[in-house]
């Protein structure tokens, strides 16, 4: 098993830049695909951006692409989401997800079997 915690999320105007992290404890970290996912009252959980277990292959949402950035650091056992332009529409509670098979879209969050508690990312306009 992996344990996942979250960090990073604040206030932020439209425009401004956050990084969250993701610390993991437990199992090798290395094999884990890792994913960043958000989440709004009332809305499901949204894939925002995954990357494999090297860190070579990365994914994201077309409403984030050119914005986001993930990465991963296996000696630190982080992930990190660099967020950058942000806007309003950002503002949701992210979580960072961990699987460690990629047999369903790795867009797909049900896929996923270890979660973070979540870190709220708010963009005022």
């Amino acid at each position: 098993q992996v344990q996942l915690v979250e960090s990073g999320g604040g206030l932020v105007q439209a425009g401004g830049s956050l990084r969250l992290s993701c610390a993991a404890s437990g199992r090798t970290f290395s094999s884990y695909f890792m994913g960043w996912f958000r989440q709004t009252p009332g809305k499901e959980r949204e894939f925002v951006a995954a990357i494999g277990w090297s860190g070579t292959s990365t994914y994201y949402a077309d409403s984030v692409k050119g914005r986001f950035t993930i990465s991963r650091d296996n000696d630190e056992d982080a992930v990190y989401l660099q967020m950058n332009s942000l806007k309003p529409e950002d503002t949701a509670v992210y979580y960072c997800a961990a699987r460690e098979e990629v047999l369903t879209s790795y867009r797909d969050y049900e896929g996923y079997n270890y979660w973070g508690q979540g870190t709220q990312v708010t963009v005022s306009s």
